[in-house]
């Protein structure tokens, strides 16, 4: 069967509302300061609506997944993506700022009532970002999401480990990988976060084990998925199971193991760091991408380097220059 995508991305479907606010307005909100707080449908629909009103927001189509999806998208490789979103306006707007991407996205909107997804990011005119995160209909992502025919025209499918936290995605995660498996496709997934491989140690060790063929991963998140403190005793633990591993390690850049082939791979230096958010995601898609491109995997973990580093070098989780026109490429490999 031919292939219409080269990677197809599952995931939480997140609204990015980012908006320019005062301190008055994080106290009037009862908010803290540079914070991460999950917050119910009712509050952050009142959010939203204040900030609206205090300023125009962007509003982008994200979510970890999402990410790495788009960031693969601008260089040109075939991708999709699954994600659960409301019936409601913000759901529509995620569903177009994904196609608008360049992106595959036909889920069909929950009909449970429940709203998009979102994140509203409030930016003080110190720079610092407080956010507000409500995963509304992201969450009831499950088996009926599940289209064969997707996951079967899809050379590499992308699980994102923030689903996890579902029972159901959890279920419909083993369901998209055996249809993969059976029609000779390839499964990448990424931990997300160390606290949710806590979270779901078993699970994550079942799914690794029997169904995943590519690993993406940080130091944190290694260890925690295999109880080893340290990382090289869980890369080796984790090779012999048959899986590629990519492990990123901030400054140190990144390590990449097939078989026994380490390779290790440098971290790009940019000039000023500006936003970390959505390093790990961008440095998938490069990896991803790259495969995709016929790279090796050494050439590829470093296009995942360069996407990491153009992501870090300003706010938001999407790229805005393309790889090509990137002014700190040091490496004259990247050939297809």
């Amino acid at each position: 069967m031919e292939t219409k995508y080269d990677v197809l991305g599952i995931g939480n479907a997140i609204m990015d509302v980012i908006a320019p606010v005062t301190d008055a307005f994080l106290t009037d909100h009862g908010m803290t300061k540079g914070a991460m707080t999950l917050v119910d449908q009712p509050r952050a629909l009142t959010i939203h609506t204040s900030m609206r009103a205090a300023s125009t927001p962007t509003e982008i189509a994200g979510g970890s997944a999402g990410n790495t999806m788009v960031g693969i998208a601008k260089m040109g490789v075939r991708a999709a993506y699954i994600g659960k979103v409301g019936k409601d306006e913000t759901g529509e707007k995620l569903a177009a700022g994904f196609r608008e991407a360049g992106l595959e996205f036909s889920t069909v909107p929950t009909e449970s009532g429940t709203s998009s997804a979102r994140s509203m990011i409030a930016v003080t005119p110190d720079g610092e970002r407080t956010m507000n995160t409500f995963l509304g209909a992201s969450v009831e992502f499950g088996h009926e999401d599940i289209k064969k025919s997707e996951i079967q025209a899809a050379d590499v499918i992308y699980l994102e480990g923030y689903l996890f936290d579902s029972d159901a995605a959890k279920s419909a995660y083993v369901s998209a990988s055996e249809i993969a498996k059976a029609a000779g496709r390839k499964v990448a997934l990424t931990l997300s976060d160390s606290f949710c491989v806590d979270r779901h140690r078993a699970s994550f060790q079942h799914l690794v084990e029997h169904h995943v063929d590519i690993l993406f991963a940080n130091e944190d998140e290694l260890t925690a998925l295999t109880g080893e403190a340290d990382f090289d005793v869980s890369l080796a633990k984790l090779v012999r199971q048959n899986i590629v591993v990519c492990a990123t390690r901030s400054h140190k850049g990144s390590t990449i193991m097939v078989g026994n082939e380490r390779h290790d791979i440098p971290a790009v230096w940019v000039e000023k760091v500006v936003d970390t958010t959505g390093a790990g995601d961008q440095y998938a898609a490069g990896v991803l991408a790259g495969r995709a491109m016929g790279l090796s995997w050494s050439d590829a973990g470093y296009l995942g380097s360069l996407a990491a580093a153009e992501v870090i070098s300003h706010y938001g989780a999407r790229p805005l220059t393309s790889i090509h026109e990137l002014t700190f490429i040091s490496r004259p490999v990247l050939k297809a």
